[in-house]
């Protein structure tokens, strides 16, 4: 029995850490991924497990047998398994708040759903204390015994950190995920109550797996969202990824969906947002010309409007090197987002790395992979400018698209400071009607009144296309004065989780939900 009771918690270990992250992207979909959610997640799991640690010693000691571990193991697997189903209703009532903006059910939501993990959660945790219980023989080897059992149940936690995130959920599925690792607990339990208990004890408990399996067949083509022209969504590694069409516009959305990341339209090409703004950098340098402009890089490639923006005006002969994270994305923006441009190189993988390791030398290099809350902070340093400014021809731009919220320029003034250790001119654009900055950083000392006379002569040759013009000309009369010289952020400190949660905490706490409608 003992070793049965090994691989018990073993098991039993790994579908906790599973659940856990498999919770995290399940609430992730519609809440975002956040470290505000991620804190709530992970801070609640260990309550729960605190919960279970507790309720399992005394329960051992009130009735140390395998039957009662068992059953209490199966009642967990079957509640794992189960969460998904019961929560799908409740994320897609958020999932409308979210579209309405209406922060009273969102946060009522959030909760509930969180809630519904007390059970399986608390019943998982008292499994290491039963397991002590039964395993010990002689008190003298009580310690070896609960360090046994404690290292095989970390051992199972170590391993159900990666099975989930690498390689259940992007080919899978979140609620299949779930159901897989709480079947396969279920079954380890069942087998237990039927070698250690009686095989009536595990045929009262045999209904469990039909159940689920049928609950499973039932809700098998479900969407997590329904919202309006929502044509595909799937789950990658990292993260939850819709396509929408609405009014002729194809939409990338991720995660919560609080933000499009690509967009396309067949008969439109201006959108009034970052992915054109990019390609206009250069001309803050005097006398520039479209023909300059060889070869541009892009990290936060999503689904590759920028680049398409930037070979309407540019042509094929532009080469670019879009980097992007998630290979699913790369996939949707072949298929839904015209990305197949012959003059566009995709590289997967981190945007840093793989900037670092390129060979080329870039015109412009455009970033445009962070909107709060969501920054990766290993993008936002000294440091990594610094790789940027390595990789940029003598008179080639760093650009960047950041977001903000009303009368909070925190975020803004503190890339603009830190790329300013490095650029000798950085100019900054609001883009009108939204919550996104552009930040221009040049190799050159430049100004805006090159700027300007390059728009006047661009303006009068009518063989560029006009998306040029219109860009710059929104750029020039969107010019900010300036920036206030605050932080430098580095890699050994960058307080971006700081700034951006109480930057985004104090836009909700005052109604600013309302600017988004």
């Amino acid at each position: 029995m003992k070793k049965y009771l090994l691989f018990t918690v073993f098991i039993s270990g790994m579908t906790t850490l599973a659940a856990e992250l498999a919770a995290g992207r399940l609430i992730g979909n519609v809440f975002g991924t956040s470290n505000l959610v991620w804190a709530s997640i992970i801070g609640l799991i260990l309550i729960y497990l605190t919960l279970g640690y507790f309720l399992g010693g005394k329960w051992a000691d009130k009735n140390p047998t395998p039957l009662a571990m068992y059953r209490i193991l199966a009642w967990a697997a079957f509640t794992v398994a189960l969460v998904p189903y019961v929560a799908v209703p409740v994320l897609r009532y958020a999932a409308d708040a979210f579209q309405a903006l209406s922060v009273g059910i969102l946060a009522g939501s959030f909760i509930v759903v969180l809630i519904l993990f007390i059970v399986p959660i608390t019943l998982l945790g008292t499994i290491s204390p039963f397991a002590i219980r039964l395993s010990m023989e002689d008190a003298a080897t009580a310690g070896q015994t609960s360090g046994q059992i404690y290292a095989v149940s970390t051992l199972g936690s170590f391993i159900g950190t990666f099975l989930p995130t690498l390689i259940f959920i992007p080919t899978i599925g979140t609620t299949k995920t779930f159901l897989v690792f709480g079947l396969f607990l279920l079954f380890v339990a069942l087998a237990g109550l039927g070698k250690f208990a009686s095989r009536n004890e595990m045929l009262k408990l045999i209904w469990m797996p039909i159940v689920l399996v049928i609950i499973a067949a039932i809700f098998a083509n479900q969407s997590l969202k329904k919202n309006t022209g929502q044509v595909y969504e799937t789950e990658s590694e990292y993260n939850y990824i819709q396509v929408q069409e609405l009014n002729g516009y194809t939409l990338l959305r991720l995660n919560d969906g609080q933000g499009i990341h690509s967009i396309y339209h067949p008969e439109q090409n201006y959108y009034n947002g970052p992915w054109e703004l990019f390609m206009v950098g250069p001309y803050f340098y005097e006398n520039r010309s479209p023909d300059d402009i060889k070869h541009m890089a892009i990290v936060g490639l999503a689904a590759g409007t920028a680049a398409r923006q930037a070979t309407l005006v540019y042509g094929e002969d532009l080469l670019i090197d879009g980097f992007e994270l998630d290979s699913k994305i790369v996939e949707v923006g072949y298929k839904y987002f015209h990305m197949g441009s012959p003059n566009l190189n995709v590289v997967i993988g981190d945007g840093r790395l793989n900037l670092d390791r390129s060979q080329e030398k870039y015109d412009i290099i455009a970033v445009d992979a962070y909107r709060p809350p969501y920054i990766p902070p290993h993008m936002t340093t000294l440091e990594f400018f610094e790789i940027c400014a390595s990789h940029l021809a003598e008179n080639g731009v760093l650009t960047l698209n950041v977001g903000s919220t009303p009368g909070d320029r925190r975020l803004i003034d503190g890339l603009a400071t830190t790329m300013a250790q490095i650029f000798p001119s950085v100019h900054i654009m609001d883009i009108p009607g939204t919550l996104n900055t552009m930040v221009y950083a040049t190799m050159q000392p430049t100004t805006s009144e090159a700027f300007y006379t390059n728009l006047i002569r661009l303006a009068e040759d009518k063989s560029l296309d006009p998306l040029l013009v219109t860009t710059m000309s929104s750029t020039y009369v969107n010019l900010n004065p300036g920036y206030e010289t605050t932080t430098v952020f580095t890699d050994d400190l960058a307080p971006i989780e700081w700034i951006v949660n109480d930057m985004v905490v104090r836009f909700v706490l005052k109604g600013g939900l309302e600017f988004l409608q």
